[in-house]
Formats: structure tokens, C-alpha cells, sequence
């Protein structure tokens, strides 16, 4: 007798079945994708966020580097503070903006041509100031006690402050992006890390005009003169040094210098007031004093440091307290180092 074996059948699972399988383990996967995309970004987005603050801090760290470097020349030669060297740089915003308004009301639309016009006029008009100050506060009380140049200064930078608020106003005088454009470094999540043409336009410019000043100091007879008359000033002139218009000179370049501090504050804020220039001066010259009074590396060094730290508190701490943190290092700085980050003692002569 046959006996017929009978084999299990296999169940073919229906098309609709194999479908949500697939779709389950796309969704399993989709999921996994996620979190560990979510987890990367949470990993980076703290860095990309510190990159944009540092690039920030260094742009106003330029800013405030470029009107240190007016404090320390002129300290170096005549070993005294001017406390007007701020409101030069207010003057120098302010004659930046009028420049530009004028041609662009004749017409003129070539951005490079109206910047570099622009340039030259503020920095032509801030030296005037400069030489000013320096024959009104400085010259006539040069051999006086040491407080009377410097209440002078102070007295100037009253005048100066005052005279520009009656001349334009209390109100903050905006202007329109003038450069426009950037560069996104890393875009994540809807955070993206820029660079502004505006800032590299304030960086550059920065470096250039510090090489610069550095040769004239270093290789030029100016710069000999000004080293002359910092060392000694009586034996400088007996050695034919015109030391008056050395020191005139001296003013009439850290007035051009905050010119271009102005111009650039003018185009990366967008704004002018009769008020910053005590603001920008005070914390210009507490840059100088961090990085040394006396050596310009050390006052660009001070500008950045300022800089940086005043960006980084606004951006992780509080924005009202960043003057506080900005001041605090700066005490810290000269407990264990009087003369500042690069600054050298002075040797006094017997």
C-alpha cells in the first residue's frame, strides 16, 4: 500500500506584508540616521558657535588695536596719556560718514573709489585735529608740572565730544551697508559660521597699516627722530633732532591711524555718535596698558585681547558685564606683570 508523504507548504507572505517590512526597517534606519546626525551636530554646533565669536572678537579686537596704537606712540615720546586720542577717532567716524554722504550726492557710485576718497579725507582731516591738539594741550605746557598736559588732554577731549554733539546732534547717525557679501565657512542645522567682506577688509587692513608703522618706527628717519626723543629729548635736540616736530608728527600719525579706526567702525557697525569716542578711547587704552604701553605689537596684541574677551563674555556669560571681565583680566595681568604683556621696565638713568 502507497502511503503519500505530504510536505508543509510554505506560507509566502503577501506583497503588502514584505512592503511594511521594508518600510519598517527603512523608518529603523531613518531613525538611527538621525540620532547619530542630531548627535554629531550637538557635537559641533558649541565649535562652530565659538569660531563665529572668535572671528567677531577679532574684528573689534582690529578696531580697538588701531587706536591703541595712537596711545602708545605718543606715550612713548612724551611719556604722557592723550585722553583726547578717543574723541580724534569720533571725529574721524564722523568725517568718514560726511565724505561719503558728499559723493554720493554727486553722483559717484564706484564703492572702491568712494572708500579710498573717503579714506584720505578723514585721515587728512583727524591729522589736522591731531597737530591741533597737540600745539593747544600739549606745547605750551610740555615743560609744566606732569598732571597739567594731561588735565589738558582731558579739558580737549570735553571740547572735542561737546563741539561734535552741538554740531551734528545727540543722535546716532546710521548709514546703509556699504560693502555687502561674505563667505559661509560651515553650515549646520541652520547655524552658519561667515566672514563678512566687511571683516576681512578690517583685518587686513589692520595687519598692513601695523607692518607698516612698524618699518616706519624701525627704518626711517622719522622713526629714528621719534626713538631719539623717547630715549632723551634734551640730548636728541642737541644732536639736531627737531624734536617739535617730531612730536608733532607723532600726533598727526596716531590722529591718521584713529581715522582709519573711525572709517572702519563706520562700516562695520553701520553707525556714528558723538559718544563713542570715549567709549572706544577708554578701552583702547586699556589694550595699550594690557599689551605695554610704549611697543605697538603689544598695543595690537592688547586690541585683540580686549577684543576677545569682551566677545566671548557677551556671547557665553552676560552682555552687561563685559566691561567688568574685560577690566578684571587687565588688573589680573598687571599684578604679575606691571608692565604689561610685551611692555619693558623702565631704566631709569643716573
Amino acid at each position: 500500500m502507497l502511503t503519500v508523504r505530504k510536505t508543509p507548504r510554505r506560507v509566502v507572505p503577501a506583497a503588502g506584508a514584505i512592503v511594511a517590512e521594508y518600510l519598517e526597517l527603512n523608518v529603523f534606519f531613518a531613525a538611527n540616521r538621525v540620532h547619530l546626525a542630531g548627535k554629531y551636530s550637538k557635537q559641533r554646533q558649541p565649535m562652530d558657535y565659538f569660531a563665529q565669536q572668535l572671528i567677531n572678537g577679532l574684528v573689534l579686537g582690529s578696531i580697538y588695536g588701531l587706536i591703541a596704537i595712537g596711545y602708545t606712540m605718543v606715550y612713548g615720546i612724551v611719556g604722557m596719556i592723550n585722553f583726547a586720542h578717543g574723541d580724534i577717532f569720533m571725529i574721524g567716524g564722523y568725517s568718514a560718514l560726511i565724505s561719503f554722504l558728499i559723493l554720493v550726492s554727486f553722483g559717484l557710485t564706484m564703492v572702491p573709489v568712494i572708500l579710498l576718497i573717503v579714506l584720505l579725507v578723514s585721515m587728512a582731516i583727524t591729522a589736522l585735529y591731531g597737530w591741533t591738539v597737540e600745539r593747544i594741550a600739549y606745547r605750551p605746557l610740555r615743560h609744566s608740572f606732569r598732571l597739567a598736559p594731561m588735565l589738558s588732554a582731558i579739558g580737549m577731549s570735553f571740547v572735542l565730544s561737546n563741539y561734535a554733539q552741538v554740531a551734528q546732534g545727540a543722535r546716532v547717525k546710521p548709514v546703509p551697508p556699504i560693502i555687502t557679501g561674505g563667505y559661509t565657512l560651515y553650515e549646520a542645522d541652520g547655524f552658519a559660521v561667515r566672514l563678512s567682506n566687511v571683516q576681512i577688509i578690517v583685518v587686513v587692513t589692520t595687519i598692513v597699516l601695523l607692518l607698516v608703522f612698524t618699518w616706519l618706527v624701525a627704518r626711517t628717519r622719522l622713526g629714528r627722530d621719534m626713538r631719539a626723543c623717547e630715549q632723551d629729548q634734551t640730548m636728541a635736540a642737541l644732536l639736531g633732532v627737531d624734536v617739535d616736530r617730531t612730536i608733532s608728527m607723532t600726533f598727526v600719525i596716531g590722529a591718521a591711524l584713529a581715522a582709519v579706526a573711525g572709517m572702519m567702525y563706520l562700516l562695520y557697525y553701520g553707525l556714528v555718535d558723538f559718544f563713542m569716542g570715549f567709549v572706544a578711547g577708554i578701552k583702547a587704552f586699556t589694550a595699550a596698558v594690557l599689551g605695554g604701553i610704549g611697543s605697538l605689537p603689544g598695543a595690537m596684541l592688547g586690541g585683540l585681547a580686549i577684543g576677545l574677551i569682551e566677545t566671548l563674555w557677551s556671547a557665553y556669560f552676560s552682555v552687561e558685564y563685559k566691561d567688568v571681565a574685560a577690566f578684571s583680566i587687565l588688573i589680573i595681568v598687571l599684578i604679575f606683570l606691571p608692565t604689561g604683556l610685551l611692555g619693558r621696565p623702565e631704566v631709569e638713568k643716573v
